[in-house]
């Protein structure tokens, strides 16, 4: 057998049977030290059971880096924490994810081992591994273009419940109740925060941070900096709601005028070659018939 399929065969098993390993003989310090701490720890014997999900969990948090696992989870916040995708499932999914790229790789490296093949093993096993990643980006995109379409009329329904004489955190309840979305969602986050005892500076930093675009951030600075010197919060609603709408207008101007250059590579390639066929053909087969 060729040297390549060797390896790339080993390249599956070995990390098979070290997650199988990992399985079977799980540390069980962490786990014996916190009971004991908590006192439940009873007379004789006690043999601890842990189930395959939660041997999982705490192998694929293992062999993931801590940085990498923080980033998973600024990625997660982005996209709004779906409870389908807990952190502890995408980190479990990742490696598995992996090991099945790798499975189809040696399926495509087996009838012909060489180098190309090899090469695609590898990227195969690294695009099932960041799977998750590409879903979450592409989920936290979209989640952040809606929360940045709804800020303007947001900032509008703040803006004349404050004027009525109503509180700043007293209308941002009022336009989420009145609203649905993400970013009503983030605002009723951010008011829980305030009521748990957070202070407000650091519930509306936290709500730039996951909400992560630049219209937000602009909004929750302004906002920060009208307690902090006592600014009345309704001018302050009043200037960031017109410059909101004016930058609505702008990006919405700026997509239309990209649209003619959008359209010109499928112009040239697709639709005018189509009406060339179309209008010049008859003719060209008619001086062709003709000239025969």
């Amino acid at each position: 057998m060729n040297v390549l399929a060797i390896g790339a065969i080993l390249a599956i098993v070995l990390p098979v049977a070290f997650l199988t390993w990992s399985i079977v003989t799980p540390d069980r310090s962490a786990r014996a030290a916190i009971e004991k701490n908590l006192g439940l720890l009873k007379a004789g014997p006690k043999h601890s059971t842990t189930s395959i999900s939660e041997a999982l969990t705490a192998l694929s948090r293992r062999i993931t880096p801590v940085g990498y696992t923080a980033w998973l989870d600024g990625k997660l916040a982005g996209a709004g924490r779906p409870r389908s995708w807990p952190l502890d499932r995408v980190l479990v999914a990742k490696p598995l994810l992996a090991l099945l790229g790798l499975f189809l790789g040696i399926l495509v490296l087996l009838p012909h081992p060489d180098g190309p093949r090899f090469l695609l093993l590898i990227a195969l096993g690294a695009l099932f591994y960041f799977v998750p990643d590409i879903l979450l980006n592409n989920s936290a995109q979209k989640r952040r273009h809606a929360m940045q379409l709804a800020l303007p009329n947001m900032l509008d329904q703040m803006l004349i419940s404050v004027e009525a004489g109503i509180g700043f955190e007293g209308a941002m309840a009022r336009a989420s109740e009145s609203t649905t979305g993400p970013l009503s969602d983030e605002f009723v986050r951010t008011l829980q925060d305030i009521q748990v005892g957070r202070s407000r500076r650091e519930a509306y930093t936290d709500l730039a941070a996951r909400a992560s675009f630049p219209d937000i951030r602009a909004f929750v600075r302004s906002i920060v900096q009208a307690d902090q010197y006592g600014i009345a919060i309704a001018k302050v609603l009043k200037t960031q709601a017109q410059e909101m709408r004016l930058k609505r207008r702008q990006r919405a101007e700026e997509h239309a005028m990209k649209i003619p250059v959008k359209i010109l590579f499928p112009l040239i390639f697709a639709i005018l070659p189509a009406m060339f066929i179309i209008i010049l053909g008859p003719a060209i087969m008619g001086i062709i018939k003709t000239f025969s």
